[in-house]
């Protein structure tokens, strides 16, 4: 099986999210944890999930490129950078300079971003990002504890990180569908613009801007934009009919929810089941270290009845308030062992089916667990599939759902654990 399409991704919720588009579009994909040693897996796309979104950049630069250079040389020769669909990053970075990075790579000339996904109320327009009908700037992101957005314009937001020119394929472009699209790319590269925000408020742009890079060697955006890749591969005779591409192994055993994310919807998530489910919430304040927070929540857990939440999700004015106490990195650093601690006592006492909120959160606990691969299952709520991780002697056999914080209905944590039952 050739390796059609190999993808970077910035976090493990991302990259989960990304696979799942894929594996809507037909295609067999398998997520890996960072960059592997060995071969790489029969698939038709790869998504090496990174945890770089808010790592130093020079580092941040220095995996992407490790990931692209194992992914070429399995055979990949169409690259995806896939970042959160609110362009979470800073003005040093990170999404501009790992697309230089694998811009300079592939010797792509011109480069398409697009954060668009309709599906999760997530639209551009005239290069502004739209969570919903607010700006991005106005949507609670402003208040995001690692990567604060404050500025809805993509265009400037990815001009102050990259030292290439960047334009604006706006609305009335898009709309007139694939052969307009790459005539305004055309444009743009003659103005000496290497980079372009796309805008894109419903399916069928996202559609079209696949189309549209059809000759394109990297391709970057939400999983959104990964709507329109299948059919090009489809169109090429490339990729089979996979009608049982989201297939995964049955797994049985209890559930449970583990979360990190301070989103607003993953706190309105965490209000709903919490009259579903016995539900501890955990305060880094509230204990000395990660492995006392921990041990607290599981002691708490042993007498409870399956399945139930652990959440360290805090409204801005807690978050900052313990921030102030421990220092923002600090605070992100004892919520992340503190709940990958968690975790791993949950699986240790029988739990196989475990639904994890935040990118961050995520990437902890699948690092904790050892896991260094996952198999992209059934659509949950759109941009969260489960996954299959193959036990491999020292750990079981598990279904994990990896949610990015602001994606989900507001029953998602109860859904998601109905699915597998």
């Amino acid at each position: 099986m050739p390796l059609l399409l190999g993808c970077i991704a910035d976090d493990f919720t991302g990259a989960t999210d990304l696979a799942g588009m894929l594996v809507k579009g037909g295609m067999r994909t398998v997520q890996v944890i960072g960059v592997p040693d060995g071969p790489p897996p029969a698939a038709d796309a790869i998504v090496v999930a990174l945890k770089i979104r808010t790592a130093p950049t020079a580092e941040a630069v220095a995996e992407a490129v490790s990931a692209f250079d194992w992914l070429r040389e399995a055979g990949a020769g169409k690259f995806f950078w896939k970042y959160c669909s609110t362009f979470d990053s800073t003005d040093q970075g990170n999404i501009g300079p790992v697309a230089d990075a694998l811009a300079q790579r592939t010797g792509a000339a011109m480069v398409p971003f697009c954060p668009a996904f309709p599906a999760n109320q997530r639209s551009v327009f005239q290069g502004h990002l739209f969570v919903g009908s607010r700006l991005l700037s106005e949507s609670g992101m402003e208040n995001h504890p690692l990567t604060p957005m404050q500025d809805a314009d993509l265009v400037r937001v990815l001009g102050r990180q990259t030292g290439h020119g960047v334009g604006l394929v706006p609305y009335a472009v898009v709309a007139q569908g694939p052969d307009a699209i790459r005539d305004a790319f055309t444009r743009l590269s003659d103005q000496g613009r290497r980079y372009a925000i796309c805008d894109a408020v419903s399916e069928q742009h996202l559609v079209d801007l696949g189309a549209a890079c059809d000759r394109m060697p990297l391709v970057t955006g939400g999983s959104g934009m990964a709507m329109g890749l299948p059919p090009l591969f489809r169109a090429r005779g490339a990729l089979d009919a996979a009608t049982a591409a989201d297939a995964l192994p049955d797994v049985s055993g209890p559930g449970a929810v583990v979360s990190g994310s301070c989103s607003r919807q993953t706190l309105f998530q965490i209000g709903a089941a919490a009259q579903r489910m016995a539900h501890f919430a955990l305060d880094p304040l509230d204990s000395e270290s990660p492995e006392a927070a921990a041990a607290a929540a599981l002691a708490w857990a042993a007498d409870k009845p399956m399945p139930v939440l652990i959440a360290a999700s805090a409204p801005p004015d807690r978050v900052q308030a313990i921030q102030a106490r421990l220092g923002r990195e600090a605070a992100g650093q004892f919520i992340e062992a503190a709940l990958a601690e968690i975790a791993a006592g949950l699986v240790a006492r029988g739990v196989r089916r475990l639904v994890v909120a935040g990118g961050e959160t995520s990437g902890a606990v699948v690092q904790r667990l050892g896991v260094r691969q996952l198999r992209i299952g059934p659509e949950i709520d759109p941009g969260v599939p489960w996954t299959h991780a193959a036990g491999d002697g020292t750990r079981p056999d598990l279904l994990l759902a990896l949610k990015s914080g602001n994606f989900g209905g507001r029953d998602f944590f109860a859904n998601a654990l109905a699915m597998t039952e």
